[in-house]
């Protein structure tokens, strides 16, 4: 279980530009749940995953991980048991190396590293397998430099390549808003068998209101650093996106706009 306890973040202390972001914020993820979370720009979601991960640090409260206070762990500690896919494709894969390469990698996390070559033979047929699941043919590219494939085909690869290892949670960055539509569906297929298959404990962060409703099994509306809406089990399964968009339209016109 993840629990946000009394988390208070400030962008900018103590200047002009001060701005407190979570004042006294909480949220507990149970192990097993698929939260979407949504809202407006600057309403705190991806500052929420970098607290998670450890990108950065809150000023008070506690992040903890069944029971284990871990809001002062390294962000590099972190990431062995959070994996985490960015909203750029190229933030999850490396463009010089090629597909086989970047598997072994992913397929080190967290051990050391000595001087045997980098890349395992015994370990390809794993790493094809592992890719022809994916059903985008990247199986048959393997000595392929990763920067010359879609976008679509290095998301995927960079959530195979999330995924390799096991991992506890998986936190999702609005992952598919920089993919075409037809693109971003193949993403969110895969995306949830993933994470259905593996058992993951997900965090989404999505602007793709439909996603949000159709994905996952709890649903979180954030606005000006608060969670304004918390749906789970059949609340959020009887949800539509017209319910959101006219949460959102209340906001709009709450805060003059």
């Amino acid at each position: 279980m993840l629990e946000l306890k009394h988390i208070h973040k400030y962008y900018n202390p103590g200047t002009i530009n001060e701005m407190c972001l979570f004042e006294d914020f909480n949220l507990t993820v149970e192990d097993g749940q698929f939260v979407s979370i949504i809202g407006s720009n600057g309403s705190g979601k991806t500052s929420m995953l970098n607290l998670i991960c450890g990108s950065i640090d809150p000023e008070a409260g506690e992040i903890l991980l069944d029971g284990k206070d871990i809001s002062r762990q390294k962000e590099y500690m972190r990431n062995r048991y959070i994996g985490r896919v960015y909203q750029n494709p190229a933030m999850g894969t490396c463009p010089d190396m090629t597909i086989a390469e970047n598997m072994s990698i992913a397929d080190n996390k967290g051990k050391r590293y000595g001087l045997a070559p980098g890349r395992n033979k015994a370990r390809m047929d794993f790493y094809r397998e592992s890719l022809r699941e994916l059903g985008l043919g990247l199986e048959d590219k393997m000595d392929t430099k990763v920067g010359v494939l879609s976008g679509g085909q290095r998301q995927a690869l960079a959530l195979e390549m999330t995924t390799l290892t096991p991992i506890r949670f998986l936190i999702l960055d609005e992952h598919t808003a920089a993919l075409d539509p037809k693109t971003a569906e193949i993403i969110m297929h895969l995306t949830d068998r993933l994470v259905r298959e593996k058992k993951l404990t997900t965090i989404m962060v999505t602007h793709n209101l439909r996603y949000a409703v159709e994905y996952g099994d709890r649903l979180l509306m954030m606005h000006q650093g608060r969670a304004i809406l918390d749906l789970q089990g059949e609340e959020k399964q009887n949800t539509k996106v017209k319910d959101l968009l006219d949460q959102f339209n209340a906001i709009s016109i709450e805060s003059g706009n």
